[in-house]
């Protein structure tokens, strides 16, 4: 752990603009954002699930609102233009959880919607939750993917990365983060931020 922390302290200044400037978009989405925008994030989140950030940035700029209104061949259709994995499947949830247009602003005023959205909305489980979520500027979730779980078993916070999540696990995984990112002096939010600038050099979302 100590490692990590020297490790994330020598990027600190260098990655902080970056952070402050994204965690900023993050909270002008959740208090300006209208529900398609909100709709969209919770797409890309979607779109994200075993692709890539960088990937869903730019299927969410070609698809725009048509996260909203395009038929499931349209959208399938878009995303094989932009390389995903598996456009169909991705198109099917994304019209499957159109229900939740309308509701969007209301649970990102509640206290803690994320089992909310784990058990409602297709395609999102504990990590792609957290992302929707941190992405509005919710700071208390930890996004646990593949690099930051294998940054976790570098440095000895976890024994094994697990094939799949239990709530107990995933609770327990993101409480050991948790404690990392109170040394470091930030939320989890940003604190995960930090470490994909020190895994990438860059700041997505």
């Amino acid at each position: 752990m100590d490692k990590l922390l020297e490790n994330l302290e020598s990027i600190r200044d260098e990655a902080r603009p970056l952070v402050e400037s994204r965690w900023e978009e993050f909270e002008k989405l959740r208090r300006e954002g209208t529900e398609e925008d909100l709709f969209s994030e919770l797409c890309f989140c979607i779109l994200t699930a075993n692709w890539s950030a960088q990937g869903g940035i730019k299927a969410q700029k070609i698809i725009g609102r048509g996260f909203v209104y395009m038929s499931k061949e349209e959208l399938a259709s878009k995303l094989r233009e932009v390389g995903h994995r598996y456009p169909e499947a991705r198109a099917e949830y994304i019209i499957s959880n159109r229900w939740i247009i309308g509701k969007l602003k209301e649970l990102i005023e509640q206290d803690d919607p994320r089992e909310y959205i784990v058990k409602n909305v297709k395609g999102l489980g504990w990590k792609e939750s957290s992302h929707f979520l941190r992405n509005t500027a919710f700071t208390n979730y930890a996004i646990l993917d593949k690099h930051v779980l294998r940054i976790m078993n570098k440095y000895g916070l976890i024994e094994e990365i697990p094939k799949g999540w239990t709530k107990k696990r995933y609770l327990d995984y993101e409480e050991r983060l948790r404690k990392v990112a109170d040394m470091f002096g930030e939320h989890l939010g940003k604190f995960d931020l930090y470490l994909w600038y020190m895994i990438k050099k860059t700041v997505d979302k």
